[in-house]
């Protein structure tokens, strides 16, 4: 029971290796990893690439397909594009593979000691973020170490060993485990290299272990697709073509199978082991599948964009459109499919904004309820942004990234609240002007129409701060938070001015007057916070606003 305990440690061991790995890897270059994927697919053969370097790197073929078919949804990329960056990332996973078969144990207490030093010393730099990669890797060497060591007294059990001697050898059920175990461990290159290790142990027969080797390839192809079941018809183009690709892979080699023992036995003087027979066949399977398969792609991605055609999205859509869960994989991914999101709600806002003063001109009801009613779609946007901004792991996020997820949170809480105040708006229009029939004089409409037009020019320029985050921007829309300060005491004036002229719209509106005037000032204070982050973030911002005592003569 000891052994089995151990063993079992092992393997979680190799499983959290190979995520530390991944985390800390899109910790240090998400951004940049995303940058090469795209930039990347001009061609078949440099989006196959680019795919073998990123997943080589981030140690998961499903996290790279997950990023791709995000891609393919968004239009970033094609889909024969994608399906190519998945052929090198099958390619990536099975190198690692290679890689980790070799005898590495003065590597594990190595890289395990200088990470640990990074880590705890500088853990918010990116050295810090290194630290944890060098953990991780050191973690997935120490662990295979340790399964070699927890199953060698198992192999030498009686009871172990007739139980292997009447395994069956069906290559089927072999494949249907090692997808298996593959979906639950997430990571195929766990179970890779565990099958490796379980062979070189002589726990598994050779025969057996490719078995589960080809099925951790199908498994790593059938989690992908199940991550993305329930995206949009765009974004399941590329896991569905890779599984294809896979599936097709397997059926081939259920048809050579029987001819693998003579080829092992003929390159048995070369690779003695039987874990570096393992690795090598799980390495030059996803070499053929790619150089087989690299001149279909575009032809599977056409067929693929026909079978899964995106819908015409008929009317507004008001509903969440860019929160893909299958990114909160990669957590930089995430975090621009929030901002997108963001702005889809500040789009709305902008709708409501621009409304208000043709409410006040054409006294429509029908309208004032229509841009009352867009305030509840104002609410769950954000409510739906926040609760997928809390799903994101803070820990694989960079620092400029855990700036961002700040970013992201304030500018959606400031159109949540132009939001309600619009609203609010809309229905003191209605209750003070358009049912008891009065009207605005002609200055204070004028007035009115100058604020509004400013507040939606600010709105504006509010979103472009947020996007792209120039100092200069920024520096402009708090410079108007001032004007526009300026501007309500002007015309608070010179209403009252009117009202001492016995202006009758005046009379009647004052009340609407003065809180319309106040509201739009709120509403542009809410517009002109998105600036403090950002200048916060430059060093641009003092301390306070209050001028500086004069020292007593």
């Amino acid at each position: 029971m000891q052994h089995l305990l151990n063993l079992f440690a092992a393997i979680a061991l190799l499983v959290w290796g190979t995520h530390t790995v991944r985390t800390g890897v899109l910790r240090v270059l998400g951004e940049d990893l995303r940058r090469v994927l795209k930039q990347s697919t001009d061609n078949q053969l440099t989006a196959m690439l680019a795919g073998l370097g990123v997943t080589g790197l981030i140690q998961s073929s499903t996290a790279t397909c997950l990023i791709a078919s995000s891609f393919v949804g968004q239009g970033l990329i094609a889909t024969g594009a994608g399906l190519a960056v998945m052929l090198g990332a099958d390619m990536g996973t099975s190198l690692m593979a290679v890689v980790f078969s070799f005898d590495l144990s003065w590597l594990s207490p190595l890289l395990i000691v200088i990470g640990v030093i990074l880590f705890t010393s500088r853990q918010a730099t990116t050295a810090g973020r290194v630290g944890r990669v060098m953990i991780g890797l050191g973690l997935i060497t120490l662990a295979l170490q340790l399964i070699v060591s927890a199953t060698r007294p198992m192999t030498q059990s009686p009871l172990v060993q007739s139980l292997l001697t009447a395994l069956p050898n069906e290559v089927l059920l072999d494949i249907a485990v090692g997808a298996v175990l593959t979906i639950f461990s997430y990571s195929s290159l766990a179970i890779v290299l565990l099958t490796a290790a379980l062979a070189a142990s002589g726990i598994l027969p050779l025969t057996v272990a490719l078995g589960l080797v080809l099925g951790a390839n199908l498994g790593s192809g059938i989690l992908a697709v199940l991550s993305t079941a329930r995206n949009g018809p765009a974004e399941r183009r590329v896991p569905i073509g890779n599984l294809i690709f896979k599936g097709i892979g397997c059926a081939l080699m259920l048809v050579l199978m029987p001819y693998v023992p003579a080829v092992l036995k003929g390159v048995a003087p070369y690779m003695p082991s039987p874990l570096s027979q393992v690795v090598s066949f799980h390495f030059l399977f996803n070499i053929v599948l790619g150089l087989l398969f690299i001149g279909f792609t575009r032809t599977l991605g056409a067929r693929l964009d026909r079978w899964l055609p995106v819908p015409l999205k008929k009317g507004p859509v008001n509903r969440p459109q860019h929160l893909d869960p299958t990114a909160l994989a990669t957590p930089s991914l995430a975090i621009s499919c929030a901002a997108r999101e963001a702005l889809h709600q500040a789009d709305v806002v902008e709708t409501m904004l621009r409304g208000v003063v043709t409410v006040i001109r054409t006294n429509d009801l029908t309208l004032a309820g229509q841009l009352r009613a867009s305030d509840d779609t104002v609410d769950e946007l954000y409510s739906a942004i926040k609760f997928y901004l809390t799903q994101i792991s803070r820990e694989a996020l960079s620092e400029r990234e855990g700036r961002r997820w700040a970013d992201i949170v304030s500018f959606t809480i400031n159109m949540e609240q132009i939001g309600d105040t619009i609203e609010r708006v809309l229905q003191d229009i209605e209750d003070k002007k358009i049912r008891p029939g009065r009207s605005f004089s002609d200055a204070g409409m004028a007035e009115i129409c100058h604020m509004h037009e400013r507040l939606v020019s600010n709105l504006r320029l509010g979103m472009s701060v947020f996007l792209d985050g120039q100092i200069e921007d920024a520096q402009k829309l708090l410079q108007e938070k001032a004007h526009f300060r300026d501007l309500e005491r002007e015309y608070a004036s010179t209403h009252l001015s009117r009202l001492q002229d016995n202006t009758p719209e005046s009379i009647g509106t004052s009340s609407l007057h003065i809180d319309l005037i106040s509201d739009l000032k709120r509403i542009n204070s809410h517009i002109c916070s998105i600036a403090y982050p950002i200048l916060e973030a430059a060093g641009a911002l003092t301390k306070t606003r209050l001028r500086e005592p004069e020292a007593a003569v």
